[in-house]
């Protein structure tokens, strides 16, 4: 794999931590525990733990979930959109170290990749909803085929 197609993959998986902050690690988590990401040997390893993906898949369950109650705040308000960054930061960085690439590219990537999947998810989502005339959970939930989908896709291509 290029070294651009690693930076693509960290750009990609900060993308669905801006849709869905916790489905991107819960998907590095699990390829990681799968072995199609191989972090052995690096400071990320503790990834690959059947207590990460245990941990990260019930967190992102809870958070599908959570996102469906009306009291649930915005991503893009500092309280939805700082876990989006931090979660966008180590996702980018696992799938860059996987990749061989550098460190520093992959969070900065997984960071830039948070901020546009979460200000596009919401514009995509509330246009949506608008354009088809359907209600708000129809579409939230078909962001979350998305992100679970592109998560493990992403993951995969290892």
């Amino acid at each position: 794999m290029s070294s651009g197609e690693v930076l693509l993959l960290a750009f990609l998986i900060g993308v669905i931590a801006g849709l869905r902050a916790l489905t991107a690690p819960a998907a590095v988590a699990y390829g990681a525990h799968k072995g199609w990401l191989s972090l052995g040997g690096t400071h990320f390893s503790w990834m690959g733990s059947i207590f990460a993906v245990l941990f990260f898949v019930v967190l992102a369950i809870a958070e599908l979930v959570a996102d469906q109650l009306p009291s649930t705040p915005a991503r893009t308000k500092p309280t939805g959109l700082i876990p989006r960054i931090l979660f966008g930061a180590l996702c980018g960085t696992c799938v860059a170290i996987a990749g061989g690439g550098s460190l520093a590219a992959g969070a900065i990537l997984g960071i830039v990749g948070a901020i546009v999947g979460a200000f596009g998810g919401y514009q995509m989502r509330t246009g949506l909803v608008r354009a088809l005339k359907v209600p708000d959970f129809v579409i939230a939930c078909l962001e979350d085929l998305v992100a679970i989908g592109g998560g493990l896709l992403i993951v995969s291509r290892f």
